[in-house]
């Protein structure tokens, strides 16, 4: 069993706190040393409070979507024998209200763009079913609620 940790840490400074006028930024600290500025959305809490050059949970949480699927996506692909020169997704996540009433992401899009080169290169419905595999297989998209689609682009550079 992997263990994966992250340390987040947040201080109160001088803010009164009671009033709900006090800073949403905080850090992510992981183990290899990277240190991530955080924040609560300013769709969420208003500016000052939160700081819309930080990055918040909910892009955060999309961007973990669209990282996991991507690297099972070449790992797929490398063991298929398809070389991919570049893959870059823009990817959005979705906010709506639950039957409770309640926000969350209920969507997320996953828009990749993917250029392969090579004497091997996948036609439309193999990519298709690469992208369902990396679903299939993404250790995140198997633990959330969240729908995830893909709905991209691919394009083929003939040997090389």
């Amino acid at each position: 069993m992997a263990v994966h940790a992250a340390t987040i840490e947040w201080a109160r400074n001088d803010s009164k706190f009671t009033d709900n006028r006090y800073s949403r930024a905080h850090t992510w600290r992981f183990d290899g040393g990277l240190v991530v500025p955080a924040s609560s959305s300013p769709h969420v809490v208003r500016v000052p409070f939160s700081n819309p050059a930080n990055v918040d949970p909910e892009e955060a949480f999309v961007a973990a979507l669209s990282s996991c699927h991507m690297l099972w996506f070449l790992n797929l692909a490398a063991v298929k024998g398809y070389v991919v020169d570049t893959y870059t997704d823009h990817a959005e996540g979705f906010m709506e209200k639950n039957a409770s009433g309640k926000e969350w992401v209920s969507r997320v899009l996953l828009r990749p763009h993917i250029a392969f080169s090579g004497a091997k290169v996948p036609n439309d419905t193999e990519v298709v079913g690469l992208h369902h595999e990396a679903h299939a297989e993404c250790f995140l998209a198997n633990s959330v609620k969240t729908s995830i689609e893909t709905a991209g682009s691919w394009q083929f550079r003939g040997s090389g």
